[in-house]
This record gives C-alpha cells, sequence and structure tokens, in this order.
C-alpha cells in the first residue's frame, strides 16, 4: 500500500482566456439594451415625421353655381265645384198634376212653367168665396142704412164691416191658389230631377222638380290659418278640375271664423260658365298666386340635416363647408324654390353627406357624368362602412 503523501496534489491555476467569455456576454447584453432603446425613440420620430409629411387631402364634393331670381309663390289647395244655386221646386196648394212642359236635364229661364195642377176645386173655391164676399157687401150696404137711419146700432155695423173684410180675404186666398196651380221656376238653370209625374195628385209641400244652376260656379276650399293673410277677396286664381278643363276664377270670399274641427277657414272662388260645361260637385284644384318672392331653385336631393335637425344647404365659401338653413317657398315636379342662401352660392350637390360645416373640402363643377359616378361611389362607400 503506497502512501498518500506520494499522491500527486491537483491544483488550478488562472488562464487568462477563461474570463473572455463573461465580456462577450456583457457586451452582447449593452448592445441588445442600446439597440431596443433606440428603438423605442427612433420609431416616434420617424412615426411623427411620417405623420406630418402625410396629411389628410380635403374630402372631394361636386358644387354647382347657384343664383337667386324672382318667382311667383302660389298657394294650392283641393276642393269642390258647388253651384251658386239649387233648390227644389214644391207645389204650395194641393191638386192633381195636369201638365209637366219640361223634361229632365233642360235647361230653362226664370218664371218658365215646369208643371201645372187641375184648377177645378181652386175654382170652386173662388167662386165661393166671391160670392160671400157679394153677401157681406150687401149686409154693410144695409147695416149702413139703416144706421144712418138711427134703426141699427153700431155694433151692427162694425160686425158687417168684419163679415166683409173676412170674405176679401177669402177671394185673396182662392186667387192666390189658383195661381200656385202653375208652377214656375224661380230662377234660370238646369232641371236636374223631377219627382212627380203628371196624373200624380200632390199636397201641399210637395217637390215637383229640382233645379240647379251652375253659372257661376263656386269653388270651395279651405284655408289654414297660417296662410291665411295670403289669401284677399279679388285675387286671381286658376281651377283646374278633375275633369281635364281649366278656368280663370276670382277669390270671391274669405271667411273670417275658422271651424272648430279643423282650425280652418272657408273660402270661395268664383268661376264663370256661362256655357254650363263643368257640372257641379267635381273635384278641383285652385291656384292663387300669392306674390313674389327672390329663391334659388334646387333639387330636393341635396337638401341637408344640421345636428339641431334644422333642414338647409352646404355650400362651399373659401374651400370650407357652410350650411345655410332655408326655407322652402314653391315646389314643383322637378325641383324646389328655397330662401335663406346668398344671392350668389356654391352649393354642394354630390358628397354633401359626408362633410360638416367648417371642414375644408376640395371642390369641382358638377357635370352629368360626374355626379353619376360620384353617387356610384358614395353608395359604395357607404356599403362598404357599413352606414
Amino acid at each position: 500500500m503506497s502512501d498518500r503523501s506520494d499522491r500527486t496534489t491537483l491544483a488550478f491555476q488562472t488562464d487568462r482566456g477563461s474570463s473572455r467569455p463573461f465580456w462577450i456576454a456583457v457586451l452582447l447584453v449593452i448592445l441588445i439594451v442600446g439597440w431596443m432603446a433606440s428603438g423605442m425613440v427612433m420609431p416616434e420620430k420617424s412615426v411623427s415625421n411620417q405623420a406630418a409629411t402625410t396629411e389628410v387631402a380635403p374630402t372631394s364634393v361636386l358644387v354647382m353655381q347657384s343664383t337667386a331670381s324672382p318667382v311667383t309663390l302660389n298657394y294650392r289647395a283641393e276642393g269642390q265645384a258647388l253651384p251658386d244655386r239649387d233648390t227644389e221646386v214644391i207645389a204650395e196648394t194641393s191638386g192633381t198634376v195636369i201638365d209637366m212642359p219640361v223634361q229632365k236635364g233642360d235647361l230653362v229661364q226664370a218664371g218658365q212653367i215646369v208643371a201645372r195642377l187641375d184648377s177645378v176645386r181652386a175654382d170652386a173655391a173662388l167662386t165661393q168665396a166671391q160670392e160671400q164676399r157679394a153677401n157681406a157687401q150687401r149686409e154693410i150696404d144695409n147695416a149702413t142704412q139703416l144706421f144712418d137711419r138711427g134703426v141699427a146700432t153700431r155694433d151692427r155695423l162694425s160686425d158687417a164691416r168684419a163679415d166683409l173684410a173676412a170674405a176679401e180675404a177669402d177671394v185673396a186666398a182662392a186667387e192666390e191658389a189658383i195661381r200656385n196651380l202653375v208652377i214656375e221656376a224661380p230662377f234660370s238653370g238646369r232641371i236636374e230631377s223631377l219627382p212627380a209625374s203628371v196624373g200624380e195628385y200632390v199636397a201641399t209641400g210637395t217637390t215637383l222638380a229640382r233645379v240647379v244652376d251652375n253659372d257661376p260656379l263656386t269653388i270651395a276650399i279651405q284655408v289654414p290659418q297660417q296662410a291665411l293673410n295670403r289669401i284677399k277677396a279679388g285675387q286671381a286664381a286658376q281651377v283646374n278640375f278633375i275633369t281635364g278643363q281649366t278656368r280663370e276664377g276670382t277669390v270671391a270670399f274669405v271667411g273670417a271664423a275658422a271651424a272648430s274641427e279643423t282650425r280652418t277657414f272657408l273660402t270661395e272662388i268664383e268661376v264663370a260658365n256661362a256655357d254650363r260645361a263643368i257640372p257641379a260637385g267635381v273635384s278641383a284644384q285652385v291656384t292663387i298666386p300669392t306674390g313674389t318672392a327672390t329663391a334659388h331653385r334646387i333639387a330636393p336631393s341635396i337638401v341637408s340635416l344640421d345636428a339641431q335637425g334644422q333642414l338647409g344647404v352646404k355650400t362651399v365659401q373659401d374651400e370650407r363647408v357652410a350650411f345655410f338653413p332655408i326655407e322652402i317657398v314653391k315646389t314643383e315636379l322637378d325641383g324646389i324654390w328655397v330662401t335663406g342662401l346668398p344671392a350668389e352660392v356654391t352649393i354642394i350637390t354630390v358628397g354633401q353627406g359626408f362633410v360638416q360645416d367648417g371642414e375644408q373640402v376640395s371642390a369641382t363643377p358638377a357635370t352629368d357624368e360626374d355626379a353619376q359616378s360620384a353617387l356610384v361611389q358614395d353608395a359604395r362607400e357607404l356599403v362598404e362602412t357599413g352606414q
């Protein structure tokens, strides 16, 4: 067994190259930290520089120049044509109809005979009344002579005078009854109906005919209270009937009291109808010129609403959007007339839905092709954005 002292003792000595990996690692850490620090600062500068160099382009819109011009303001309303007069001709006495010289639809003049009644009873009543009057006259003559002689009293004379007055009243009534046997048209017009016929017995108050006078016609309309101050008697009016006929008329009456149910005022327009070609009862549209205004004619599609819900139009002034509230003063089939805009104005016709008041825009004069292509593009953008 060998002695442990003879064993060789192991000893480690420092190697100059053994510390090199440590310093390399430290150097790598320093480089990485420096790179990360530069990455946090430099991108901000590059992004800010890029934002500074890349600005958002103004929204492109299409515009048109508009100049205000005078326009006639009209009030329009729907109404109904009413006859000037419409009445029923009635029998003022009883009797049998013996003659009707007119037919339904005939034009008659005032005083023209419409019907005749049997006069047998009326003639008999007149004869009786005349005889009673004659007796009463003889009685008063006798009473007067006796009174002059002092034989008759004053009361007898008074009674005789009363009887004569009653007899004369009966004669007048009988004569009136005979005159009433002949029924005449009360005014010129058209026979609208003949409820009675020859041979029929009619009582007092029975309708024999209906006469309608539709010259002139009266067009009745209802005017709301906010438009009442625009309508005056004597104003000219154009009336378009549903039958296709057109006539000129005049405002003849403007009501002074509103209907409690609708708060509207009855207004009547008189229209001449000498040929009676326009029947009563048909519908009509009335147009009344009420003045003039200076306005712009625009398409309804370019009207917008502001944040408060006010109706208006977006324009361009100094390359920025300007919103003007408007008031519609006249409407037409293909456009509207509005006030509230300057006399000369640049109106946005396409793209107004994508810009706000005060926003800078790039304005391009609109043409038909430009407008169509821009509208298609706007529709595509709305679909893509989900608006």
